[in-house]
């Protein structure tokens, strides 16, 4: 009796019904199940004509799609195959009637249990055709209902989050569609064009009396044609179920359920309150500005939709982000409320209890932790968000700023492919070549982040570029450039984003900087000027007082650089009591170095490597001012090499 045909083999080709896969050349590649569904009912029947309705009843047999997601299934698997539809070796066009599969189709029975194909990770997946980027646009208030004008972005927001729970999409986050329908005109062709993407959902909602009526398409957007549309109606108080409707009405059009599993996301329901869930998705709008006012009315936000709904896990992660805003708004005084931090911790540590699968709740809690100074749970959270979601460049980024050395190089890389415009992330990558001390290597990445923020500049962008300029003026003090540097940290000063809570910081280190390069050009006064605009904003800052110090010393008065060194003794107490012990320590060794003690500087730094825990504390030893003196010790050289061999 001969085995029923499992398998089909043309060209460097091999397709598997049983593991619903297709390989080439023994490499596993990634297709919606949609196309693999395709390409199995081509090779079942090789060389016969296949009708175009034939293929939509076969293929979508309970979705209503146009003739359109047809179209773009086949130019997205000739795209997979490499086929050339002029000239094609695979699948021939019949016009006006349907498509034709012309290769040579070798059947093979099941594979049995114990054979074994070599295969190896899956290619590719970034192909066009194999991973989709799509992007949901704020749905149309078509009733002009002023009382559900906030859904307009809470549709948008639910549809998206629970397209991200796909794999096979790549799915653009609500934040950059926002900003990218302010940059542009709005329109789906604008939008597309902006963000890189392929697909677009646009939508619109209307209420008639007690119900809502939902109506949703996805729109290939080179094309401007409509590849499915989706409708649902029902109650107001049932708004939860019609957003789940709708995406499994496209996720059924795209083929991206199936074999690849359905959602991660749909179905779980966020909320069943819907005063809860506008709570959260106004709070959700106003923590998006990044500013400590609007900040504060989210947390006013989000803790009334905990309170209507306990069990709100995405309220819980939005609360937990919401006061760590508020903490690092106080990070410009040396004793922080660490009680915001602590808060902040506690919610994301609910969200993650609530609903583990949530991926947000783990990327929240590990980007918590890393202030907190427990690494080790961070980098394991932010992987866990990663498993859940791998495209999302959020969780991407998170890990690579939990992770230290090759895998945060790695994880930023993987995020700067998902979203190529985020100029930080080549901050953060450019931190591990100053810990290696490969400074010229650091200074090409900054600059290629300051490309991306000077095509920014000036522009509404939700993640705008802080610190760039300070870095790079850091490095170019450290290899001599004083005047270059003075230079980078009067551009981060005057162009760094008004009013955000990380742009503060990084003027304080520009100012700092400017203090630094006017001692190396021995101009001491204005040096001190420059120290004293960083303490206008952020009072008993350690490292501006002991540049004052060293300042007076260079003008020889001493007295005055004793009371700058006896005042940063006191601010560095102030950092130890807060719990910023490694910073404390740093600023200790630099504090031994003003004192003239080189010695005590390179057994303090040696210490605080040994007791920090693995990650970067130190990462800036290489380029810090204050102990460029130190670079004359041959003991020094062993503390950069360990402070390298920690960025490995």
């Amino acid at each position: 009796m001969s085995s029923p045909a499992g398998r089909f083999r043309f060209g460097p080709f091999l397709v598997e019904r049983a593991a619903y896969r297709v390989l080439r050349d023994g490499h596993i590649l990634t297709l919606t199940p949609k196309l693999v569904d395709v390409l199995l009912y081509f090779v079942s029947r090789p060389s016969v004509l296949v009708t175009k309705d034939e293929l939509l009843a076969a293929i979508w047999p309970d979705v209503t799609v146009t003739e359109n997601a047809l179209t773009q299934a086949i130019s997205d698997l000739r795209q997979v195959l490499g086929d050339d539809p002029a000239s094609p070796t695979y699948i021939q066009t019949v016009a006006r009637r349907g498509y034709r599969f012309i290769a040579a189709v070798e059947v093979l029975p099941a594979a049995e249990s114990g054979d074994s194909i070599v295969t190896v990770e899956p290619v590719g997946s970034g192909e066009f055709g194999m991973l989709r980027s799509i992007a949901v646009l704020d749905f149309t208030n078509v009733s002009g209902d002023k009382d559900l004008a906030w859904l307009a972005a809470g549709i948008s927001e639910t549809v998206t989050n629970d397209l991200t729970g796909f794999r096979v999409l790549r799915v653009v986050d609500r934040e950059r569609v926002a900003g990218s329908t302010r940059r542009t005109d709005g329109s789906v062709t604008a939008v597309a064009r902006d963000l890189g993407v392929h697909l677009v959902v646009v939508g619109s909602y209307q209420r008639v009396g007690d119900r809502l009526r939902i109506t949703a398409r996805i729109v290939d957007a080179p094309s401007g044609a409509t590849l499915a549309d989706a409708k649902v109606d029902g109650r107001l108080e049932d708004v939860f179920d019609l957003q789940d409707r709708i995406v499994r009405q496209f996720s059924a059009a795209l083929g991206v359920e199936g074999a690849h599993g359905s959602s991660t996301r749909v179905g779980v329901r966020e909320t069943a309150n819907l005063e809860a869930f506008r709570a959260a998705s106004e709070a959700r709008v106003k923590i998006d500005s990044f500013d400590p006012a609007q900040v504060a009315a989210a947390v006013d936000g989000f803790e009334r939709a905990v309170r209507l709904d306990p069990r709100y896990a995405i309220a819980h992660a939005g609360l937990a982000n919401a006061h760590f805003l508020l903490y690092e708004s106080t990070r410009a005084r040396n004793e922080a409320d660490t009680n915001l931090l602590a808060t902040a911790i506690g919610h994301a540590r609910r969200a993650v209890d609530l609903d583990d699968t949530m991926a947000e709740g783990h990327a929240t809690l590990s980007f918590l932790l890393v202030s907190a100074g427990r690494h080790a749970e961070a980098v394991a959270a932010a992987r866990r968000a990663v498993a859940l979601e791998p495209q999302d460049w959020h969780h991407l980024f998170r890990l690579g700023h939990a992770a230290w050395g090759s895998e945060r190089i790695d994880a930023l890389r993987r995020t700067l492919a998902v979203y190529s415009e985020l100029a930080f992330a080549h901050y953060e990558i450019a931190m591990v070549y100053v810990a290696r001390n490969k400074l010229a290597l650091a200074a090409t990445v900054l600059r290629q982040g300051l490309e991306l923020q000077d095509r920014q500049s000036g522009r509404s962008w939700r993640y705008p570029a802080s610190g760039l300029h300070w870095l790079f003026g850091a490095v170019r003090l450290a290899e001599g450039d004083a005047a270059g540097a003075l230079a980078e940290f009067r551009r981060e000063i005057d162009t760094g984003p008004a009013g955000r809570i990380y742009s503060h910081a990084f003027k304080v280190d520009a100012h700092d900087g400017r203090g630094f390069a006017l001692c190396v050009m021995k101009q001491p006064d204005k040096a001190i000027r420059a120290f004293e605009q960083t303490l206008a904003l952020f009072p008993s800052h350690v490292r501006s007082l002991l540049g004052i110090a060293l300042a007076h010393q260079g003008a020889g008065r001493k007295a005055d650089a004793q009371g700058a060194l006896a005042r940063a003794d006191a601010a560095t107490a102030e950092l130890e009591r807060s719990g910023r012990k490694p910073e404390a320590m740093l600023v200790e060794a630099m504090a031994s170095v003003v004192r003239g003690r080189p010695s005590d500087a390179v057994a303090q730094l040696d210490r605080l490597l040994a007791e920090a825990p693995p990650g970067y504390p130190g990462w800036s030893i290489s380029i810090e001012p204050l102990l460029k003196p130190l670079h004359a010790q041959p003991e020094f050289a062993t503390i950069l090499d360990r402070v390298a061999d920690r960025a490995r």
